[in-house]
């Protein structure tokens, strides 16, 4: 969805403006109203020109999950909002997030709630965030839903660190395997080659590959590195596009051994966002939308909408869910008890809880199955272009 950058009157009149996530400019205008907004003029945000691995302005996970926490205690220890903003701005390291809780904590002096105030930065508290703190503040259990955000975020940062164990060792050992395949093809090679022309060796049709392949990475080493760095940079890029994350997101969950780990990484994160947002006293159609951009997976986020529209023209959540034949059986009939008991939130919270367990079986799993793979991808790379070498070391030894 696109971000608006907005302006507007709030309820004493006082000119207020930020950024927010809407689907159009009639939502962002409901939203705001809500909050006792008028607004004056909104524009989609303009974007530059978005560089991977460029530092941005933004808020680590580990550094809102330890903001939250520390709020809710000295709320819970009856310290002024004002003074307990105050407090965790001084102590804040990030400057970019001192400044914003800054922001903050002068909004609510000059009279907006604390769920106007963070709405106004979007890059740091997101609709999850705000809702809770929306129905915190209604409910007088702002410190309660302090405490469940900071553990939901918690569960979260854990669950990303999951994901990048799983990630990170099968990367590495690739990249090292194609860094070492290049060295080898620019240096080494090309001196057996030119021994092999000196002696007149009769070259195998492998030996004349791997040596025609090394001539061209010995001609072209810096646009085969440049060609590499584009290649990434590219793929960021269509990752970045409507089509490319709905090809990319199928692909997902169809590549072996990875796929069933990030199906179960979206069903942790779908669950446990929708019992968050429920015990918080979030309406049901808000919950779903909230939701479905937390999944991670556009394929997921798709059918948690459809099943957000069913849901608006009166069938259960069950119900909803089971028309798009893609959540397990299991988390239909959790989900099925807990709407017929009163329950769902403690349902949802048990399935991501189960659906945590199994991620970490996942891993533990995938990274055994990868270790010897690993080794005969990596061997068969270096072992290859060694064995080329000496095929015509063997013939030569033959000719005497």
């Amino acid at each position: 969805m696109p971000t608006y950058v907005w302006k507007g009157k709030n309820r004493y009149g006082d000119m207020v403006g930020g950024e927010r996530v809407a689907a159009s400019k009639d939502e962002l205008a409901r939203a705001l109203q809500k909050d006792q907004i008028s607004v004056i003029s909104a524009e989609p945000a303009r974007k530059g020109l978005a560089i991977p691995f460029l530092k941005r302005e933004k808020v680590k996970l580990k550094d809102l999950a330890i903001y939250s926490r520390q709020l809710s205690v000295l709320i819970d220890a009856e310290l002024p909002l004002i003074q307990s903003l105050g407090i965790l701005e001084e102590q804040q390291k990030n400057t970019y997030f001192r400044n914003v809780i800054k922001t903050v904590k002068d909004d609510v002096e000059a009279g907006s709630t604390l769920n106007q105030a963070k709405r106004k930065h979007p890059k740091a508290f997101d609709d999850l965030y705000c809702n809770l703190i929306a129905s915190g503040e209604q409910s007088g259990s702002l410190d309660i839903m302090l405490r469940r955000l900071s553990e939901f975020i918690e569960k979260i940062v854990r669950l990303r660190s999951k994901v990048k164990q799983a990630m990170i060792y099968p990367s590495a050992i690739v990249i090292f395997a194609i860094s070492v395949a290049i060295f080898l093809l620019w240096k080494v090679i090309p001196v057996f080659a030119s021994i092999f022309v000196d002696l007149g060796a009769e070259l195998p049709a492998l030996t004349a590959f791997v040596i025609a392949l090394s001539q061209f990475v010995e001609n072209y080493i810096v646009f085969v590195i440049i060609g590499l760095v584009a290649f990434v940079f590219a793929f960021r890029y269509y990752r970045n596009t409507k089509a490319g994350r709905w090809t990319t997101d199928r692909m997902m969950l169809k590549i072996p051994l990875f796929g069933g780990l990030f199906y179960k990484v979206a069903m942790t994160r779908v669950t446990r966002t929708l019992s968050t947002l429920i015990s918080g006293g979030v309406p049901m159609l808000e919950a779903l939308k909230i939701t479905s951009s937390t999944a991670g997976n556009v394929l997921i986020e798709q059918e948690i909408v459809e099943a957000r529209r069913l849901v608006s023209e009166g069938k259960t959540m069950s119900e909803s869910f089971k028309q798009s034949g893609r959540f397990p059986t299991m988390m239909l009939q959790m989900i099925n008890v807990g709407e017929a008991t009163g329950t769902l939130d403690e349902m949802l919270n048990k399935l991501s809880n189960f659906y945590d367990e199994e991620v970490d079986a996942s891993v533990a799993a995938l990274l055994s199955v990868l270790e010897p793979i690993l080794l005969i991808f990596v061997g068969g790379i270096v072992g290859g272009l060694v064995v080329s070498m000496y095929l015509p070391i063997f013939n030569l030894m033959q000719q005497f």
